[in-house]
């Protein structure tokens, strides 16, 4: 499976007004992480996932495979690992699902948008709210961020 997607930082908060989701808190930590392959596992809300990543840029393969809770939240524990903790907002603008997530802890303050393609020649309309793409800038991969933990 291919996920392609770009990403955003913000340039306002006027995002706040077109929510269609409600928050859903987000806690990550990765088992393995090198230049371009991850395994992590996600606590969203009720469910937990583990995902493994490969590649870099604009499209990577990704497989994500549902797990419980009991087991992630036991493999994080066991491994002693950091979370990065998030909230998750769904917008939908001109017929595209945003998601906007607001970080927390160290990296309070930080608010990215992603949204995903069909195809990555895919035309998208920005709304105003969007700022500078980071979509290459490793520095903003969720695997980077929590290596900095």
């Amino acid at each position: 499976m291919l996920e392609i997607e770009r990403k955003y930082l913000l340039e306002t908060m006027d995002w706040k007004k077109e929510i269609i989701q409600s928050i859903t808190n987000i806690k990550q930590a990765y088992l393995f992480e090198d230049h371009e392959k991850s395994v992590r596992i996600r606590v969203r809300s009720d469910q937990a996932f583990m995902t493994i990543k490969m590649g870099k840029g604009v499209t990577r393969n990704e497989f994500e495979y549902s797990i419980p809770v009991s087991d992630a939240e036991e493999m994080i524990e066991k491994a002693s690992l950091l979370c990065l903790e998030k909230d998750r907002y769904v917008i939908e603008y001109q017929g595209a699902i945003w998601e906007i997530d607001v970080f927390k802890g160290k990296y309070e303050g930080l608010v990215l948008a992603e949204i995903e393609l069909r195809d990555e020649n895919q035309e998208i309309q920005l709304p105003a709210w969007i700022g500078e793409e980071v979509t290459n800038d490793p520095a903003y991969l969720n695997v980077n961020l929590f290596k900095n933990l």
